[in-house]
């Protein structure tokens, strides 16, 4: 029994290095919770989690007065144990973001710990499908760009190897976001692939305008149309558009992307790792899918999604924005294709001094088996 002693968390607050808008809101930082777990034999893992820019504090509180505490005895082998353990043992608090980004963090540790004793790194452990994916970049495709610079970006992308790129829409006017959208296409030619996403930001009629639009300009999915919990109004949708609707950033279990599946309501998931609550939940999504035809495709977080995308047979694709480069070496990429890590683990190397110096005041923790 690998039983966990000891558990620290802390917090590192990365501002982008762009500016970075959508249909809704900035994003502001990324408050990067770190979870380091360790076990009677002294091995250890680490994992994490982020916000974009708000709720880190509730999220460590929620691991230093709930979930570490009960984590410290439990077998770091049995993963799947203890991630139901702790989901149960925060049922009255669950679905939700806070409690999800918490999970993540401790299940990502664990798997990252389990890479380290077998020596076996993640996209082997949770199923080893391939040892490359195709990236597509959101980098450049932000809604304040305007379609000279959306266009500058794209050009750049495709001449690095990339397959395609995402643009955010959800202008006032339609005709903004076709100007947008068709200036990409125009240079960039028909075999480079165009996502599209509007972060939740329309009302179905105004999706459902916009579709006509997207199937001209051959769009390869349109993400987050409506918000979240519309699943009957993202049915509808679905069911009316050639263009495959995409959802997931903004779910925050597996029962909750069953309801998409299960009721057509999406062409396409995204599960995050982070938000869905880790590893163990994010490969239950994932089958979930293909049991049921159907790509996923992950929001954010490529240099841990990179590992999972790389698990699976129905990941097409990798979201490339760089958002770890002051903590941690860049992820492995050559002709626009991201590298599976072949190191044990999660593969992430970090940085350890530049994580020291960066950690938020007061944010670091420490628990300890047999601590009251």
């Amino acid at each position: 029994m690998a039983r966990v002693t000891r558990a620290r968390a802390f917090m590192v607050d990365l501002v982008p290095k762009v500016r970075r808008t959508d249909a809704i809101q900035s994003f502001k930082s990324q408050e990067t919770i770190f979870v380091v777990v360790e076990d009677a034999e002294g091995a250890r893992g680490m994992g994490y989690s982020y916000t974009i820019g708000d709720g880190g504090p509730s999220v460590l509180a929620l691991l230093q007065h709930t979930l570490l505490p009960r984590l410290m005895g439990q077998d770091a082998d049995r993963i799947e144990a203890v991630w139901r353990d702790l989901l149960f043992h925060t049922h009255a608090t669950a679905v939700g973001p806070i409690m999800s980004l918490a999970l993540a963090a401790v299940d990502t540790a664990l798997w990252d710990l389990r890479g380290h004793k077998t020596g076996l790194p993640l996209h082997v452990l949770a199923g080893g499908a391939k040892a490359e994916v195709p990236m597509y970049t959101t980098e450049g495709g932000w809604l304040h760009l305007s379609p000279e610079a959306l266009v500058e970006d794209a050009l750049a992308a495709q001449a690095q190897g990339f397959r395609g790129s995402k643009v955010k829409i959800g202008k006032p006017a339609l005709s903004e976001d076709a100007a947008r959208l068709g200036a990409v296409r125009a240079a960039l030619g028909d075999s480079y692939e165009i996502m599209t996403d509007a972060n939740q930001s329309m009302t179905a009629a105004e999706a459902l305008r916009r579709v006509p639009m997207l199937e001209q300009f051959n769009i390869g999915w349109f993400e987050e149309p409506l918000p979240a919990d519309d699943i009957a109004g993202h049915r509808r949708l679905q069911a009316l558009s050639r263009v495959p609707v995409a959802v997931g950033e903004s779910l925050y279990s597996p029962g909750q992307f069953a309801d998409y599946i299960t009721t057509g309501a999406c062409g396409i998931v995204q599960a995050d790792v982070a938000r869905v609550g880790g590893i163990t939940p994010w490969l239950k999504v994932a089958h979930m899918a293909e049991a049921c035809n159907m790509a996923i495709c992950p929001h954010f977080l490529m240099e841990l999604h990179v590992s999972l995308v790389c698990a699976v047979p129905n990941a097409p694709w990798l979201e490339y924005i760089p958002q770890l480069e002051d903590i941690a070496a860049p992820m492995g990429r050559a002709d626009g294709m991201a590298l599976a890590p072949q190191a044990a683990g999660l593969g992430i190397e970090w940085d350890d001094d530049r994580l020291r110096a960066q950690t938020v005041a007061g944010s670091a923790f420490e628990i300890t088996e047999g601590t009251p």
